[in-house]
Order: C-alpha cells, then structure tokens, then sequence
C-alpha cells in the first residue's frame, strides 16, 4: 500500500499542474500582471511554491534547514523572472527528484531533528514533512485563484477531492 504522504505528494504535484494548465489557457501578460495582493503577480507565487518545495526536498534529503534555505536563496535566480513554460519545466524536474526521493526512502515515518530558524528545534517526521510542502501549495494555490478572480479571470478546481477523480 502506498504511504499516504507519497499520495499527497501527487496530489501536489497534479495540483500544481493543473493550475500551470489553466494559467498557460489565459491570456499573454496575466502570469505576469500585477495586482494588490499577498504577492505583486502570480509568476511571484509560483515561484516561491518552487522554492520553498525546492528547499523541503534538501531538508528531506538531510540537509539543515538554515543551510537548504540558503542553498534556496543561491538559486533564486533559477527560477525568478521565468516564462511559465520555464517554471513549468523547472517544477517538472523539481518533482521528478521528489518522486525519485520517495521511491528510495523507505520509513516515510523516521524522525528528524528540524532546527528551524524562525522558531525552534522539533522532532519530526519526513511524512509530516510531506504534509507542510502539500499544505503550503494548496495554501498558496488559493492565492492564485483568488489574484486570477480579482483580474477577472476564473481559476481551475485543484481540490483533493477532485483528484480522487482525476486519477
């Protein structure tokens, strides 16, 4: 049987496509226009879903999470200022290491020692770890939707409900 969070982790991922289909079906100039928002455009929040799945998956991998933060913020440049098509090609490939990350970890319930610079040191584990990349996505994706409303645009259901559905 599949680990629960190894199915989150691709309703994430077919979520996050989702919406990358419906925003390459708007038209030219909305990925990048700006609106009064939690973030100036929605190119800006699909990169930070990037990065901060980008940063997870080096925590997931052992890294400190000071130092995968880090290593984030070196790559910045990667990903920021980017075509869709170009975030879409760079968010496959971030996947594709998820995935692969998940088919070699076998105790998706091992505990690690998360020293989190804005807060503090907690006992984890890597499914929990999991659960925070798909609920900061589905958070984030809300955004989206709600910037596309505002721009007078409709958004795509990406509810894992849906999901159930889809696949």
């Amino acid at each position: 049987m599949t680990h629960y969070a190894k199915n989150m982790y691709d309703f994430h991922a077919w979520a996050n496509q989702t919406l990358i289909n419906r925003l390459k079906e708007l038209p030219e100039g909305v990925y990048e226009q700006e609106v009064q928002s939690v973030f100036p455009t929605v190119a800006k929040v699909m990169e930070h879903i990037y990065m901060v799945d980008h940063s997870w998956l080096l925590i997931l991998q052992g890294m400190d999470m000071q130092a995968a933060m880090d290593e984030t913020w070196r790559q910045e440049k990667k990903i920021t200022g980017k075509s869709l098509e170009e975030v879409e090609q760079l968010y496959a490939e971030l996947v594709e290491q998820f995935r692969a990350f998940l088919s070699q970890e076998e105790d998706l319930e091992r505990r690690i020692v998360l020293d989190n610079p804005y807060t503090r040191v907690r006992d984890t584990s890597l499914a929990e770890i999991i659960m925070q990349v798909v609920n900061h996505g589905t958070y984030h994706r809300g955004n989206i939707t709600a910037m596309l409303r505002q721009m007078g645009y409709s958004s795509v259901m990406t509810e894992y409900a849906l999901y159930w559905y889809a696949n």
